[in-house]
């Protein structure tokens, strides 16, 4: 398996115009969220990127962790500074969805990535990817991590995610070389991040948005988010989820665990 390397990844970046750093490698972290928190702290510039070879306390949202075996896969995170008023995070963790999946697509010859709200990347119903991203304050103002986490040589799972996760070479993915696919990946995430920026300061929809309807995962499921039940109905221009209720009306979800309810649809 090819090492890890900054300087390639870097180079890769170049090569598709996005300059960005620096572009750290760890052997092995906790988190890369939360070196990216720490690097942020120390003033770190916009688009400094940490990416581990391992990781050993790696986590989603709430308190599920991320299966992070060394060599295998792709452990990610970005410093950024929105240009988004606080309200309109959420649709900056769904950009970063559609960038990965527009990545994945590639690699898989097909549109076959669909993206699970807020932060999951499916393919062939399983979970591909996992995005985090964690706003916080500097000195130099509001910043946001974000991190991916995305499987890409894994072929064996723990059992407890043996039947509901999947990588790229199982879904028969090609060429999967580690330091070029960080730099696809990081580049894809910069260009739908900045798209976002720009067309909601314009007052315009968002090209991510109209992907990201094509790839709303939980559209048309029976879908439960605490006490609210009904069909997953879309996402709405300030990326919450609609739930349609069986009386007809729609529910907008700001944030929550969700949950298939089986039998229903």
């Amino acid at each position: 398996m090819t090492e890890l390397d900054g300087s390639r990844i870097a180079d890769e970046l170049a090569l598709r115009g996005v300059r960005l750093g620096p572009v750290l490698i760890h052997q092995q972290t906790g988190s890369t969220n939360d070196d990216v928190r720490g690097l942020a702290a120390q003033g770190a510039p916009h688009g400094a990127v940490v990416i581990a070879d391992a990781q050993t306390a790696g986590r989603g949202r709430g308190a599920h962790r991320w299966h992070s075996p060394p060599d295998k896969n792709l452990y990610l995170s970005l410093l950024w500074r929105p240009r988004l008023e606080s309200s309109r995070l959420a649709l900056l963790a769904l950009a970063v969805g559609v960038g990965v999946a527009r990545v994945v697509d590639v690699h898989l010859d097909g549109p076959r990535a669909r993206i699970k709200w807020p932060n999951d990347v499916f393919v062939d119903d399983r979970k591909l990817a996992g995005i985090l991203v964690e706003a916080s304050m500097s000195a130099r103002g509001a910043f946001a991590v974000i991190g991916v986490g995305l499987n890409v040589h894994t072929t064996s799972f723990p059992d407890d995610l043996a039947s509901s996760a999947t990588s790229l070479a199982l879904a028969g993915g090609h060429d999967l070389e580690r330091n070029r696919l960080a730099a696809e990946v990081v580049a894809s995430i910069v260009a739908a991040c900045c798209e976002l920026e720009l067309a909601v300061e314009e007052g315009r929809r968002p090209v991510c948005l109209e992907d990201l309807a094509r790839r709303d995962w939980l559209l048309g499921r029976a879908v439960r988010v605490g006490e609210c039940a009904g069909q997953g109905a879309g996402i709405d221009a300030d990326g919450r989820l609609l739930v349609r209720r069986a009386d007809g009306s729609f529910n907008s979800v700001v944030s929550g665990e969700i949950s298939l309810e089986v039998g229903r649809g």
